[in-house]
């Protein structure tokens, strides 16, 4: 194999590579017999001034952005963010039931809504003060934004899944299927009861 060739190999395995790589994993995968560190040298100096370098950190060599042009190619990247299950269920609320104010989705949830748990949903402008309720005390009421209907895909509230979408999707959680059974059954029963109950008597 000739120096070129090697040379070549040793620059593709770098290219492909996802990660840095030491010059026996190079050489491996480059199918040499012999060392690959002269390669090394011989490219770190073919790309030395160029958009892009080989570099050599801590035993491992990879390709980087030249160092005075990584500024210019710098880009912010907006990092996704999980929501809680608490904010997932605030959410939801918010979409089905709104506008509604933070005790109504207490009452909905059974439990108290956490300080930041509004504050997460409205920095990522899914949700939206929508005035006060004109009751007593004036509470804030919430609502979802087109920036909600955009991200979810949705034209209108309209086209929020209903319970049997979400059943379908496997969206429902194990918990939340085994309470709804148990309520029907429970219901079953009930209206059986009330059958027996009206059944008139043996003489």
């Amino acid at each position: 194999m000739t120096g070129d060739m090697a040379a070549r190999l040793v620059e593709a395995v770098l290219f492909a590579a996802e990660g840095p790589l030491t010059p026996q994993e190079i050489a491996r995968h480059a199918g040499l017999e012999g060392s690959a560190l002269p390669h090394l040298a011989a490219l770190a100096d073919h790309y030395a001034g160029r958009g892009i370098e080989l570099v050599e950190r801590g035993g491992r060599w990879h390709f980087q952005t030249a160092a005075d042009l990584s500024h210019i190619l710098r880009r912010e990247r907006e990092e996704p963010r999980k929501l809680s299950r608490a904010a997932v269920e605030t959410l939801a609320i918010i979409a089905y039931h709104e506008p509604v104010s933070r005790a109504e989705i207490e009452a909905i949830r059974g439990v108290q809504v956490a300080k930041g748990t509004l504050d997460v949903l409205m920095e990522a402008g899914w949700v939206q003060p929508a005035g006060r309720r004109e009751v007593p005390g004036r509470p804030l009421i919430y609502a979802t934004t087109p920036d909600f209907l955009s991200h979810f895909g949705l034209a209108s509230r309209r086209d929020l899944p209903g319970i049997d979408d979400l059943r379908a999707a496997g969206l429902l959680d194990p918990v939340d299927l085994a309470m709804e059974a148990a309520e029907a059954h429970s219901l079953l029963e009930g209206e059986e009861e009330d059958e027996a109950r009206d059944e008139p008597a043996d003489e």
